[in-house]
């Protein structure tokens, strides 16, 4: 090998980790300078008082019962979703605002929304009513209303004006 084709290697090799260097660094520089973008991205998720208030209410507080989703996970407190028919989710209590919170019982008002398979209509629908948690107990270490009284304001997906709900 002469010194000139050594000399043309070396220059290749050092052109090509030039190239990957600086390409390296671009791309680096590119993904710091987002970092702001990235960060305002993650600030701008759904971080409404309304979300948190659902997420600092979640946490048992003063031996307040909860309510745990479909009889799984940790009671939340004062939730304002509660699934009604935890086979597909077909009505689902939204919208919750509880007007009394106690050890013995809650009441609120909301919606129940329903999907349209499960309605047996064209389109979902939503039925406001009123909501009544009862029969708080201890389930899995943890106190849980057990019961729940949906009480329509009007038209009803089902017919009843009144329906039960078993919590556990």
């Amino acid at each position: 090998m002469t010194d000139r084709e050594g000399a043309r290697r070396f220059s290749g090799r050092t052109a090509l980790a030039t190239f990957a260097a600086v390409t390296a660094l671009a791309a680096g520089g590119v993904w710091f300078s987002q970092a702001a973008d990235r960060a305002s991205a993650v600030d701008a998720a759904p971080k409404t008082s309304a979300v948190q208030d659902v997420k600092s209410a979640g946490k048992a507080t003063g031996g307040l019962p909860g309510v745990r989703d479909c009889g799984f996970g940790e009671p939340e407190i004062k939730p304002q979703v509660i699934t009604l028919t935890c086979a597909d989710a077909g009505m689902v209590a939204t919208g919750i605002t509880w007007h009394r919170y106690g050890t013995a019982e809650a009441e609120g008002k909301g919606v129940v929304q329903v999907e349209k398979a499960a309605a047996g209509v064209g389109t979902d629908a939503g039925f406001p009513a009123t909501f009544r948690l009862y029969a708080a107990k201890t389930v899995d270490g943890a106190r849980a209303f057990t019961g729940l009284e949906v009480t329509y304001e009007g038209s009803t997906p089902l017919g009843d004006s009144t329906e039960m709900y078993n919590l556990a």
